[in-house]
């Protein structure tokens, strides 16, 4: 009787846990970021204003690399991107962006993202002719498929 007078008042924060914890789960599974750009950004076929973007994995348990770009609140998807791994070193302690380098006055270019505690990220494909010029500026290759093919969904 004394033990259950004991462990009483832990339920409720034991059942809150409980129906607390899938949700984690899921943010980890869709590793959904919140991302604001004080600047205008590229991502594929298109320029994004400044403002704050929600970045995450589709929800598609056979391919892992198709990424969504939302508005703020997820009312409208900006396109749906295939993507290849983006393989780093150390894990992330907080989302990270990549951008590739671009001539002045051209707006930064999303290369990739990196949800924290993992050391994979999300490198976005590019248009054939835009991995090019993102290449030359930054010295490095760029994922590309042939221009024409598409590398979003809207």
């Amino acid at each position: 009787m004394n033990h259950l007078r004991k462990i009483l008042p832990l339920l409720p924060a034991v059942a809150l846990a409980l129906m607390l914890s899938p949700r984690a789960k899921a943010d980890a599974w869709n590793q959904k970021v919140v991302l604001t750009f004080s600047g205008p950004v590229e991502i594929p076929g298109q320029v994004l204003s400044p403002g704050t973007y929600v970045f995450k994995l589709m929800d598609s348990p056979s391919d892992r690399n198709i990424v969504q770009v939302y508005n703020r609140h997820e009312t409208h998807c900006y396109g749906t991107f295939q993507t290849v791994p983006d393989f780093h070193l150390r894990y992330a302690e907080k989302p990270l962006i990549f951008f590739g380098e671009r001539a002045a006055g051209a707006p930064e270019a999303v290369r990739a993202w990196l949800y924290p505690g993992f050391q994979y990220g999300h490198q976005f494909i590019y248009p054939r002719s835009q991995a090019k010029a993102l290449a030359r500026a930054n010295h490095q290759p760029v994922a590309s498929l042939p221009d024409g093919e598409p590398v979003s969904t809207n």
